[in-house]
C-alpha cells in the first residue's frame, strides 16, 4: 500500500525512511538534526529510531 501523501508524518514511526522528502523533513524536525546528519546517523546505526535517536544524542557537536 502506498504512503498516504495527506499524511505528513511517518507510517512506521519506529523506523527512519530517508527515501520519502517529507519523511525526511520530519526526522530532522524530531531530532534537532539536518539531512545530512540524519543521513549519517542511518549510515552508521541503521533505520530504527530509537538507534538514529542515541547515535545522535552521542555526536552532537
Amino acid at each position: 500500500m502506498p504512503d498516504d501523501l495527506t499524511k505528513r508524518r511517518p507510517q512506521d514511526a519506529s523506523r527512519v525512511n530517508l527515501s520519502q522528502p517529507y519523511e525526511v523533513a520530519w526526522w530532522c524536525s524530531q531530532f534537532g538534526c539536518t539531512e545530512a546528519q540524519l543521513r549519517a546517523a542511518v549510515a552508521a546505526v541503521g533505520v530504527s529510531a530509537d538507534a538514529v535517536r542515541a547515535y545522535l544524542a552521542r555526536n552532537k557537536k
